[in-house]
């Protein structure tokens, strides 16, 4: 058997690190390439999958390497409670792209303009997962891909596409922006091939992104309230589309 530290060594520089177990067997579901994942406990972490995972036991109990907790701390920042980590082989950019242009689409495309926070990014990555968004797209300087927005997202960046770019690249698709000066969400449909982008929580939305925008919309909210969270935005402009008079499923 290869040295699990070696194999991991060799495939780091090139593949995102699956940080806890739910990172790894999201990734797995969706089809990502696990070429290493390491435990601190194999027999705890295979009970864990029987538990909450069984469909994944046969794949985890051939892909499982236990090592020392030493050697582990070594390979992560924060080690994770489960002790789990592996690496996964990133999904092709240019297949995600392609996935993100084509039309028609069945669901939308979450745009995240300028966002700075790592962990609220995963968690936008973890609910477009959810509703099966057509993937997610950022603007700015945050790597979607950074290891703490992948922790953040449960691993389920192999569930949808997620991809970086500049705003004037963004794929086709009537724009609809959130902004407090816009029209009340629950009064506009959303179909299906929309793009609807989310500024950030400090600054809102580039006025480049605002000036492309085909629409403006605003969430209700009650006053003296400034913002919500911006997963919390995400959440509830999906929640709107997935409902049958929102033009989703």
């Amino acid at each position: 058997m290869n040295d699990p530290l070696s194999a991991w060594h060799r495939a780091a520089d090139t593949s995102v690190l699956l940080d806890g177990f739910h990172a790894l067997k999201h990734a797995l579901r969706f089809g990502a390439e696990v070429p290493v994942a390491v435990t601190t406990d194999r027999a705890a972490t295979l009970a864990l999958a029987a538990d909450l995972a069984p469909d994944l036991g046969e794949a985890l109990a051939a892909l499982l390497t236990e090592i020392p907790e030493t050697s582990y701390r070594t390979l992560v920042a924060r080690p994770h409670p489960t002790g789990v980590a592996a690496l996964a082989v990133r999904p092709s950019r240019a297949g995600n792209l392609e996935t993100l242009a084509r039309l028609p689409r069945r669901a939308p495309i979450v745009v995240l303009d300028q966002p700075r926070n790592l962990g609220n990014a995963g968690a936008v990555i973890r609910l477009a997962a959810g509703f099966a968004a057509t993937g997610v797209i950022t603007t700015g300087t945050l790597d979607p891909w950074h290891p703490t927005v992948v922790r953040a997202g449960a691993g389920l960046h192999f569930a949808t596409p997620v991809e970086h770019l500049e705003a004037s690249e963004l794929p086709p698709g009537p724009l609809f922006a959130l902004d407090p000066e816009g029209e009340d969400l629950r009064g506009v449909k959303l179909p299906d091939d929309a793009l609807l982008a989310f500024g950030s929580e400090r600054t809102g939305l580039s006025q480049t992104l605002r000036a492309r925008a085909d629409h403006l919309l605003a969430l209700p909210m009650r006053p003296q309230v400034s913002s919500y969270n911006l997963a919390t935005s995400v959440a509830m402009t999906l929640y709107h589309w997935s409902l049958g008079g929102a033009g989703g499923a």
